[in-house]
């Protein structure tokens, strides 16, 4: 598919990090990981989720943070400790939008300000790709996992993801 599809923020960033990589287009009515996995019968096992999380104190700061769809985000421990101990929440829709330009159901780290730290669960890099948002709620991205350590602001972090209760 044409690189077009995805949001123009992600594949100038693509392209800027010379990140090899799969363009999927979507129904928009499908964009979320789950109904995407189900509609088009991808594993969601091999989805790869980001999460932005912002803090709750003035000046608000941001993370981007991608686990597996079959884990839960450890906020609470795991990501405020990497963001200094402040008190954390997911961000809203609008907070989300405002900061990184994309809907929900097609945010990716991926072309985001460079000063937002984008922590990477180590259990993403055990698959040999994943399927993470375009951008938009109409395209899907595929591609290695160790691709997103080209990101300078990118991290790997054991934990960030605790399994499902």
């Amino acid at each position: 598919m044409s690189e077009t599809i995805l949001h123009p923020k992600v594949a100038a960033a693509l392209a800027r990090h010379a990140m090899p990589h799969r363009a999927v287009e979507c129904d928009p009515d499908f964009a979320d990981t789950a109904a995407f996995c189900e509609h088009y019968q991808f594993p969601p096992s091999q989805g790869a989720n980001t999460i932005i999380v912002a803090s709750n104190s003035e000046p608000v700061q941001y993370a981007a943070c991608i686990v597996l769809p079959t884990t839960k985000l450890d906020v609470n421990r795991c990501v405020r400790q990497l963001m200094g101990g402040r008190r954390l929440s997911f961000a809203s829709a609008e907070q989300t939008l405002a900061l990184t330009g994309m809907e929900i159901g097609g945010v990716v780290a991926i072309g985001l300000p460079e000063d937002v730290p984008v922590y990477i669960d180590d259990a993403v890099f055990a698959l040999p790709e994943v399927l993470m948002g375009g951008g938009n709620r109409s395209s899907k991205l595929v591609l290695a996992p160790g691709e997103l350590l080209r990101m300078p602001q990118a991290r790997r972090v054991q934990g960030l993801g605790v399994p499902r209760s």
